[in-house]
């Protein structure tokens, strides 16, 4: 059974709450997973010492960054973090995940679905705000993909790691790698 520390009344406002989950936890004779607000490996790693929960589940923070669960897994595992993924793979990722929206989707659509998860993906980058701002002016498939390819090619000349604004509560600050 997967629990929400958050009610419905809350929204997406304020934080999630995880001493009900733990309540539950210690009644119940089934797998609890534990959700809410899990954002980073550190948190996973604290949701489930604290609710005693058997699993987490990860929601909005794996939009636009579906590394994050091998970046919990890792750190479950090790208790170190993985480097961050290189500009390279995660312009591959998004490639690969918008043209399975396009196909599902269809180009008209997919083109204005993919919008949103290209935000996703570049949220709280360097130059992408603007990038964003035009992405919602294109009207095909493939001035989206060149744009996106364009937007990519800079972000791997400038470093092989993209580069954030500011640390965000929801985007890790990601630096070179040693």
């Amino acid at each position: 059974m997967a629990i929400h520390g958050r009610t419905r009344a809350c929204g997406y406002t304020g934080d999630a709450e995880y001493d009900t989950i733990a309540a539950v936890k210690t009644e119940a004779n089934i797998p609890i997973i534990a959700n809410g607000d899990i954002t980073t490996p550190e948190k996973a790693k604290f949701v489930l010492e604290y609710s005693k929960a058997d699993a987490v589940m990860i929601g909005r923070a794996a939009q636009g960054r579906p590394w994050i669960f091998r970046e919990i897994d890792h750190y479950l595992k090790t208790g170190k973090h993985l480097p961050p993924p290189e500009v390279a793979e995660i312009h591959q990722v998004l490639k690969a995940h918008l043209e399975d929206l396009y196909a599902f989707y269809g180009e008209r659509t997919g083109l204005r679905v993919a919008r949103k998860h290209i935000s996703w993906y570049t949220k709280g980058l360097i130059n992408a705000s603007s990038f964003r701002h035009r992405m919602n002016q294109l009207e095909t498939v493939k001035e989206q993909l060149d744009s996106v390819d364009e937007f990519f090619a800079q972000a791997a000349r400038a470093s092989n790691f993209l580069q954030y604004e500011h640390n965000q509560a929801d985007t890790p600050l990601i630096a070179e790698a040693a």
